[in-house]
C-alpha cells in the first residue's frame, strides 16, 4: 500500500468501486512509450512504482480490494503482474481498442449485474496525483452526490491557459457543498480562449474523472447510444460473447456519448479538485514532476543520473543503454536514449513526437512502436 495512505481518509461506502481505464499508447513520450508498453506500465516520477501501481494505490483506501481494471489483451499479463493482488475476474481485457465508453461501459455493466447499487468512479492510469488525501476527499464527495443520480466529475483548478486540455463550465452550486452543476464541456481551446476561460473563473480543467451509480451511467448511455448500451450489457450476461459483441461496439468517448449530452439534461455535478494533477502527457510535462539532478542544475534526469554530464546547459534526459549521455551547450533540451530509438528534441516541441510515431507508422516500422 502506498505511503499516501492516512488513516483519515474520507469513507466511501460499500457500494463504491474503482474503475481503471488502463490503454492508450502516450505517443508523445515516444521512445520510452511505445504500443507494446504504454505509458502506464512505466515509473516515469522515479517513485518506484508505475504510473498504474500508483493510481492502485491512491484508489484502494477508498475501495478496498473492489477494483475493476479494463486494459487491451496485449497488456493483460503485464497488468496482471504489477498488481498482483487484482483478483483475476476483476481485470477486463479488450480485443481492441474502442475508446472510453465500451471500456468504461463494460465495466459498469459487469458492475450492474454484481450490484444493482454499484457506485463506479473511473480514473486513468496514466496521471500522477499529488495530495492523495485531498484527491480521496474529493473522491467520497463525488460519491455522495452520485448516490443522488447525478454523473459527477472532478474539475481541475487551472494553473496556465492550457491547450491540451478540455475544459468544464461550473453552473450553479448544488447545495451548500462545493459541488457545482456542470454547464458545458468545452473541447480543447485556443491559447486566446483558454485565457478568457481562467479570466472568469468558471472553468475547470476536465481530467476525465467520472463517478456515477453504474445503472445511471447505462440508462443515460441507453438514450443516446441503445446500441452501444445493450451490447456491454450483454457481454455482462455473457461473457463467452466477447469475440461476437466487440468489434460491433461503436467507438466513442464517454465525454461526447453521456457526459455532455447529460450536462444539457441537468444530470451532471462537478466537485472541484483541489489536488496537484497531471496528465503527464508528453517529457515537457514529464520534466515538470522531476526534481533537478544533484549537481547538475537545470537538468531533471528519469533514469540513472551518473550516467549523464552536462557542460552549461538545461533541460531533460531519459538515459537508457547505459551509455553516457552528455549536454554541452543546450538550453531546454530534451535526450532519450533508448535501446532501438535516440529523440534528441527542443522542449518547446514537446507535443510534436507524435509527427516521428505517425512517419514511422507510416513507413511499416512496427518494431519501433
Amino acid at each position: 500500500m502506498s505511503s499516501a495512505a492516512s488513516n483519515d481518509v474520507a469513507p466511501t461506502n460499500d457500494h463504491f468501486w474503482a474503475v481503471i481505464p488502463a490503454g492508450g499508447a502516450g505517443t508523445r513520450l515516444w521512445p520510452v512509450s511505445r504500443a507494446g508498453s504504454p505509458k502506464f506500465l512505466h515509473d516515469l516520477t522515479g517513485s518506484g512504482r508505475s504510473l498504474l501501481q500508483a493510481t492502485w494505490d491512491r484508489l484502494t483506501p477508498l475501495t478496498g480490494a473492489r477494483v475493476l481494471v479494463v486494459t487491451g489483451v496485449a497488456h493483460r499479463a503485464a497488468v496482471g503482474e504489477q498488481l498482483p493482488d487484482l483478483p483475476p475476474d476483476q481485470l477486463l481485457a479488450e480485443p481492441a481498442p474502442r475508446d472510453s465508453m465500451a471500456a468504461i461501459g463494460w465495466a459498469a455493466a459487469v458492475l450492474e449485474a454484481r450490484d444493482p447499487d454499484a457506485v463506479l468512479g473511473s480514473f486513468a492510469a496514466d496521471h500522477v496525483i499529488t495530495d492523495e488525501d485531498a484527491f480521496r476527499a474529493c473522491v467520497a464527495e463525488a460519491v455522495r452526490v452520485a448516490e443522488q443520480g447525478f454523473v459527477v466529475t472532478i474539475g481541475i483548478e487551472p494553473t496556465h491557459p492550457a491547450t491540451g486540455f478540455g475544459y468544464i463550465e461550473m453552473g450553479s452550486p448544488l447545495g451548500d457543498g462545493p459541488t457545482t452543476a456542470v454547464s458545458q464541456f468545452v473541447e480543447k481551446p485556443d491559447r486566446a480562449r483558454a485565457q478568457d476561460y481562467l479570466s472568469t473563473g468558471r472553468f475547470r480543467w476536465n481530467a476525465g474523472m467520472f463517478v456515477v451509480k453504474a445503472t445511471v451511467l447505462l440508462d443515460l448511455l441507453a438514450q443516446w447510444h441503445p446500441e452501444l448500451a445493450a451490447g456491454v450489457r450483454a457481454l455482462a450476461a455473457d461473457p463467452g460473447r466477447l469475440e461476437e459483441v466487440w468489434p460491433g461496439l461503436e467507438k466513442i468517448a464517454i465525454d461526447h456519448a453521456v457526459a455532455e449530452p447529460a450536462a444539457g439534461q441537468g444530470r451532471v455535478a462537478m466537485v472541484p479538485g483541489g489536488f496537484g494533477w497531471d496528465d503527464v502527457g508528453d517529457f515537457s510535462s514529464l520534466g515538470g514532476l522531476l526534481s533537478d539532478a544533484s549537481g547538475m542544475p537545470g537538468v531533471r534526469v528519469l533514469g540513472d543520473a551518473s550516467a549523464v554530464r552536462v557542460v552549461d546547459s538545461t533541460g531533460i534526459v531519459v538515459p537508457g543503454t547505459g551509455r553516457v549521455v552528455a549536454l554541452v551547450g543546450l538550453d531546454d533540451v530534451v535526450v532519450v536514449d533508448t535501446p532501438d530509438a535516440l529523440l534528441v528534441m527542443s522542449r518547446e516541441r514537446a507535443q510534436d513526437v507524435k509527427a516521428v510515431v505517425d512517419a514511422l507508422r507510416s513507413e511499416g516500422r512496427a518494431d519501433l512502436l
